[in-house]
């Protein structure tokens, strides 16, 4: 346990942080999810605008600093590569 006020503060804020860093990752899996499933049902038109959204969902958790810049690229990279994929065929 924390014993001076900052660190009970720190505390506070990292439990707040937590939730919220949780959150946006669940949010960017569950988009990642839905182009996946849409590129499986065949669906190209869903897909392609499920991973427009996905892209941004990533963008931002970059920018705010909940996941890495490189894992953001990667991400974005390999989903519009299986789209492109899927669009072809």
């Amino acid at each position: 346990m924390p014993n001076s006020k900052s660190a009970k503060k720190r505390l506070r804020q990292d439990a707040v942080r937590r939730t919220r860093n949780r959150s946006v990752k669940s949010s960017i899996k569950t988009q990642v999810r839905k182009v996946r499933e849409a590129i499986t049902a065949g669906d190209v038109a869903t897909a392609e605008t499920e991973l427009r959204l996905a892209a941004k969902r990533v963008d931002k958790a970059a920018a705010a600093g909940v996941v890495h810049a490189n894992l953001a690229a990667r991400v974005k990279s390999r989903l519009s590569a299986a789209v492109k994929t899927a669009k072809g065929k």
